[in-house]
């Protein structure tokens, strides 16, 4: 059972073999640096500063776990133009490869996408992998108070046709105004739920 109210950061790692030591289930965050992935797991937790957020992307560099009582989130550097050295962007690569694909506690997956615009490049490479994988995943269009409630519905389906998904896998999101937090929250709480059976 998910327990967000009492969210704790317990592991911080580059290295994707080492977990935390309650083997529970894991949902991973993934997106292009700057798309709002911190922002959406401080709306999740209903904290403000739990996860990192910054003006300058990039700001997460490792594998950050939160135990949500019934699993974990786990924040993966974000992909794309990001201002680190090329040293340290380099390895997050592999290290993201290799975490992803290589990982019996993975329930699921969510991909964050800027709703304002077509996926990018790197986006519809990232979807693709993962469905390639045969991980279940969840698109989260971020910045939704930034698009026409008229435009959204043609936004989605361009970008599920993009990224060859059926709409019914994604989600607008909000976090100025947390609209879609509960659509998200429910289908993380059922990826949880499935892995356990």
């Amino acid at each position: 059972m998910l327990e967000v109210h009492d969210v704790r950061r317990v592991l911080s790692t580059t290295d994707p073999d080492e977990r935390p030591d309650r083997p529970l289930p894991e949902i991973a965050f993934v997106g292009r640096s700057n798309v709002g992935k911190s922002s959406l797991l401080n709306t999740l937790f209903r904290r403000k500063r739990l996860a990192g957020t910054s003006k300058t992307p990039g700001k997460t560099r490792s594998l950050d776990y939160y135990d949500v009582g019934g699993g974990y989130f786990v924040d993966l550097p974000g992909y794309g133009y990001a201002a680190v050295p090329d040293s340290v962007r380099e390895r997050w690569g592999p290290m993201m490869e290799r975490y992803l694909g290589d990982n019996p506690r993975l329930a699921g997956v969510v991909s964050l996408v800027d709703g304002r615009h077509d996926p990018t490049r790197l986006d519809r490479r990232m979807v693709a992998w993962l469905a390639g994988e045969g991980l279940p995943t969840l698109v989260v269009l971020t910045k939704a108070d930034k698009v026409g409630r008229g435009r959204r519905r043609g936004r989605m389906a361009e970008s599920a046709e993009q990224l060859g998904l059926d709409p019914d896998q994604m989600v607008w999101f909000s976090a100025k105004t947390r609209e879609g937090r509960d659509a998200i929250f429910t289908a993380l709480r059922r990826l949880l739920e499935s892995s356990e059976r």
